[in-house]
């Protein structure tokens, strides 16, 4: 299928949110209102979705990246939740199976005093074939007992006198930040008017005070009045500013807690699959997860994360500090004997999970690593629906109930379809490709990646690398601004690609060059060309600032 016949463009989305009322608004483009715009589309709604930024640049960009159940879940007593994730894990996996991979993780068990606590194995253990009867087995594989030999292989650079054993399981993996691109795009596929810089300014009530609608001011273009006849507010940690536009008083219902992560240089760890390493003097562990694949057995980088910590700043900005990292560095430095140290770091990010504060049954608790991460689906006294809290994993249940809701207040009877929706891209996704470049563009565009070919064998200047030192083709920038409503250069470097989290300075080095390729396809002169590349600099100088601030 053409390119041009799936993809979403700005013009598009803009003269449709224009002529058109619709069923349903969607305010939030992150993976959740994605998800919803997907499923009330395909369920025959008519749908708009806003999102006052670019699409995913909250949360949905910031996540571990796994695509799983959550073993400590069972620790926690959220078989529930654990047995739903890992069904999603496996629909995620059959609906887009070139975005989502399967992920070996691996729990080193350590000797004490030189001896391997039996206590801790069997625990272990126990958990582990719980997590496989929840559903961990759909995956095909079930967990396994390793010998000390074999689990060094897989982190050579641990400590071996402290290695026992280890057991292994399997989840998954995937680019948050693609799935929601393609989301997006499946959305518009199917009918959606999705829009990215387009804040709502205010939510419209009728004289019965139900909402209707709402002004929206894109960026580039006038204020435009959408009207609808159910609003959702998708918008993650900015819930509670949508619900305070809606009732005109603040309900203080998410409690957002800051999860960092760090980018190091693979050789620095070698771990060939993830790893779950604990934190010393915490009851939490964090996982290495190695990253960009040499497609030998190797890979370019590792990232260690997540914290989980609670967060009282400003939800637009939240940074990782000296403290968050000096967190991440000693447990690393625990597990592996490279001494990883800040310099080592070739990037960062950090993110904000939207924690609902209170789920019906749930204890209160003061840490944020202990609050349940299931969804709740509520309706303010106006009839905007608001779906909170959640994971990544379980995204598309947390849709198809939103919906649900929906369909319920509009009287009408539509069933959900998205359990076995393919995404763009699914379809044509099996052929072997030996080239490098085309693996690389099959594992973030699926059967489009013929697409891309074609572009680089057009101008095959496009296949040239776009970052040097990181897989990026000169082609995806251009395929992004036409086909994926890129509209800056952090979008491009943040989103399109993950350079800025990768390495961070290899993307400034490359800033310039990258504005220069886009801009004619974005319309900039030398100017915005300039104000691109010092807003992207400047932002990522601020990283660099927070980094080294103690608090």
């Amino acid at each position: 299928m053409p390119v041009q016949e799936v993809s979403a463009t700005r013009q598009q989305a803009l003269q449709q949110i224009q002529n058109q009322h619709f069923d349903v608004l969607v305010i939030g483009g992150g993976i959740t209102g994605l998800g919803v715009a997907v499923d009330a589309a395909t369920r025959g709604l008519k749908v708009a979705l806003v999102e006052r930024e670019d699409f995913a640049s909250g949360t949905s960009s910031k996540s571990s990246k796994l695509i799983h159940g959550g073993v400590r879940y069972l620790q926690q007593g959220e078989i529930a939740l654990v047995y739903e994730a890992l069904h999603e894990r496996q629909r995620l996996k059959r609906n887009a199976p070139h975005l989502v991979q399967t992920l070996p993780f691996m729990i080193p068990i350590l000797k004490r005093d030189g001896v391997v606590s039996r206590k801790i194995a069997r625990a272990l253990g126990t958990a582990l074939w719980m997590y496989d009867l929840t559903g961990g087995w759909r995956i095909g594989k079930f967990h396994r007992r390793l010998n000390a030999d074999k689990a060094f292989t897989h982190l050579p650079t641990m400590d071996r006198k402290r290695l026992g054993s280890a057991y292994l399981y399997f989840d998954a993996m995937a680019d948050d930040a693609r799935v929601c691109i393609a989301l997006a795009r499946t959305a518009a596929s199917h009918g959606a008017a999705v829009l990215n810089y387009a804040p709502v300014e205010k939510i419209l009530h009728d004289q019965q005070g139900r909402a209707c609608g709402a002004i929206v001011k894109p960026r580039d273009a006038n204020s435009i009045t959408i009207n609808a006849r159910v609003i959702v507010n998708a918008a993650g940690v900015w819930s509670d500013e949508v619900m305070t536009t809606d009732e005109g008083k603040n309900p203080e219902s998410i409690r957002p807690a800051k999860g960092v992560h760090l980018t190091v240089p693979w050789k620095m760890v070698r771990n060939d699959i993830a790893v779950v390493i604990p934190v010393p003097g915490d009851k939490r562990s964090l996982f290495l997860v190695p990253w960009i694949s040499n497609y030998d057995g190797t890979y370019q980088y590792t990232y260690i994360g997540t914290t989980d910590t609670d967060y009282q700043g400003s939800i637009d900005d939240p940074q990782c500090t000296r403290v968050d990292i000096d967190y991440v560095l000693r447990a690393l430095n625990a597990a592996v004997t490279t001494n990883v140290t800040a310099d080592d770091v070739t990037a960062v990010w950090s993110g904000l999970r939207p924690l609902v504060k209170s789920v019906s049954g749930e204890k209160l608790s003061s840490r944020t690593a202990d609050l349940s991460r299931r969804h709740k689906v509520s309706k303010s006294n106006s009839g905007v629906i608001t779906i909170a809290g959640g994971k990544l994993t379980t995204y598309r249940k947390m849709a198809q109930d939103t919906v649900d809701e929906v369909v319920k207040t509009l009287g009408v009877s539509a069933k959900c379809k998205t359990k076995s929706l393919k995404f763009i891209g699914a379809k044509n996704n099996s052929t072997k490709l030996a080239d490098k470049n085309l693996r690389h563009l099959q594992s973030r565009f699926g059967g489009e990646s013929e697409m891309l070919a074609e572009m680089i064998t057009q101008d095959p200047n496009l296949g040239e690398p776009l970052i040097a030192g990181l897989p990026y083709l000169r082609a995806e920038a251009v395929f992004a601004v036409q086909y994926e409503m890129a509209r800056t250069l952090d979008d491009i470097l943040s989103r399109r690609t993950r350079a800025r989290i990768i390495n961070r300075r290899a993307s400034v080095a490359s800033a310039r060059g990258v504005a220069e390729l886009i801009a004619p396809y974005l319309g900039w002169g030398e100017q915005e060309i300039n104000n691109q590349v010092l807003g992207y600099c400047n932002s990522c100088a601020d990283e660099d600032h927070a980094a080294l601030q103690l608090q």
